[in-house]
């Protein structure tokens, strides 16, 4: 049997000191939802484990009007979920807080932690499958991505990136001498390779500190929608977030994101594109998600996504503008 050191940080530069010590044997800890799961699984071997829980530096929700959200990297998607300036200035994020996993999960996950779970496909989390390093094929991909799915059709574990990406979020790490990293998380997350520790742009020896957002003006519209098949808990078919800049009752600026339909989530342009500069109604709300499901390359398993993802996309930017 081997053995395993478990060591509570205290403060952020002592994690990031015993993760540079040993980048490949030790692995940094915050809610443990997933790090439990891939141990269990056989996918991760750690011979130390640094605890972030004692950090309060990596905790807390921050708001200002003028500088926007900050999310402490242990603050959890309960806290999020629940935050009465989030639900007022950042709804989408909220109801993407509030619809992620179960009551407990949510109590104890962390945002940090959520954002950065390995994928949650059946063929990667089994070892033996895992262990040939081989990639899924289309073939096998009932619940998987309908877009950039020629490598792998592993779709990201994250509700809450959904949102996240929609406003714009940056991820704040902190490396070595202090060394401090923004990253927008749409170079943040990295489509899922066997060959990598991790997903994300974090490295070995970095901790993820904080998730900032933008300040939100009073003409901004936001909603969000996770599609799954039972009304209880369950993985999304897809989720979408809309985050919508008004001007005199027209589009000024849009932002949509798509979850569960791509190795990461996914901006639709096509469909940012069509609102831009128009009043949105029910034909105008149809043509972009329309606009959005062109190109897709479902697998014969799951092209039942496609007509759903249309859906929820209409929907939501209606849901927005209510």
């Amino acid at each position: 049997m081997s053995t395993l050191q478990w060591i509570d940080a205290k403060s952020v530069d002592e994690a990031v000191a015993l993760l540079s010590a040993d980048a490949h044997g030790t692995i940094a800890k915050a809610g443990g939802m997933d790090l439990l799961d891939l141990i269990k699984e056989g996918i991760v071997a750690p011979t130390r484990i640094v605890n972030l829980q004692h950090i309060d530096a990596l905790r807390g929700v921050q708001f200002a009007q003028a500088t926007g959200l900050r999310l402490g990297a242990l603050t959890t998607l309960a806290e999020i979920a629940g935050n009465s300036s989030i639900r007022e200035r950042y709804p989408a994020l909220a109801e993407a807080a509030a619809h992620a996993a179960t009551p407990q999960i949510r109590n104890a996950a962390t945002i940090g932690g959520n954002l950065l779970q390995r994928p949650r496909c059946w063929y990667f989390r089994n070892e033996l499958f895992h262990a040939a390093r081989q990639e899924v094929g289309r073939e096998q991909a009932q619940y998987g991505a309908i877009f950039d799915n020629s490598k792998t059709t592993m779709v990201h574990a994250s509700t809450p990136a959904t949102a996240l990406l929609a406003y714009g979020a940056s991820v704040h790490v902190a490396g070595k001498s202090g060394k401090a990293r923004a990253i927008a998380l749409s170079d943040f997350l990295l489509p899922p390779d066997f060959n990598r520790p991790r997903d994300t742009a974090l490295a070995n020896d970095e901790v993820l500190t904080h998730v900032s957002l933008p300040a939100i003006g009073a003409n901004t519209r936001a909603a969000y929608h996770k599609q799954t098949e039972r009304d209880s808990y369950d993985w999304p078919i897809c989720d979408v977030a809309v985050v919508l800049t008004l001007a005199n009752g027209k589009v000024e600026a849009a932002k949509i994101v798509a979850g569960a339909v791509a190795p990461v989530p996914r901006r639709l342009t096509a469909s940012e594109k069509a609102l831009v500069g128009r009043e949105i109604d029910e034909s105008v709300a149809a043509e972009a998600a329309r606009a959005a499901v062109r190109g897709a390359t479902p697998t014969e398993k799951n092209s039942y996504k496609v007509p759903i993802l249309e859906t929820v996309i209409r929907r939501t930017i209606l849901a927005a503008m209510a």
